[in-house]
């Protein structure tokens, strides 16, 4: 099992049965692993602002908590606003934000931007996972 597996199972075993997504290229394990598990609803989003929004919203229409899937640091940046009232709301909303792979780091791709710090700035916790086995 890889890492993505493990995420999607423990968001499963956590309660957490919705992921507003918004894919990008460094997603697709994750993407793949919500595909084989079909008691994971998986919401294409086409812009990130609406995947966050919309996880919001489902927290304060339903009460239960939602996960978004969002494109690198840029692309939690154009869920900001969002995960900023989400967070002075007290919503359940749980992030899954994807990075190069770890030998790309060091070439400053154009995404690449800082992930933890972007994330720290409204999240009420962030974890980096750098392997599989960290993830559960």
């Amino acid at each position: 099992m890889n890492g993505a597996a493990t995420l999607v199972k423990t968001l499963l075993a956590s309660g957490v049965e919705v992921c507003f997504a918004n894919p990008g290229t460094s997603e697709m394990h994750f993407v793949a692993a919500l595909d084989s598990h079909p008691e994971m609803r998986c919401i294409l989003c086409l812009f990130e602002g609406g995947a966050t929004g919309a996880a919001d919203g489902y927290f304060r229409m339903k009460g239960d908590v939602a996960a978004t899937l969002l494109h690198l640091a840029p692309g939690f940046g154009n869920g900001f606003a969002n995960l900023h009232n989400a967070r002075k709301a007290q919503s359940g909303v749980v992030n899954i934000m994807g990075d190069h792979a770890s030998y790309h780091l060091r070439y400053e791709a154009p995404l690449k931007g800082d992930t933890e710090g972007i994330s720290r700035a409204i999240s009420h916790w962030t974890r980096t996972s750098a392997d599989a086995a960290s993830v559960a």
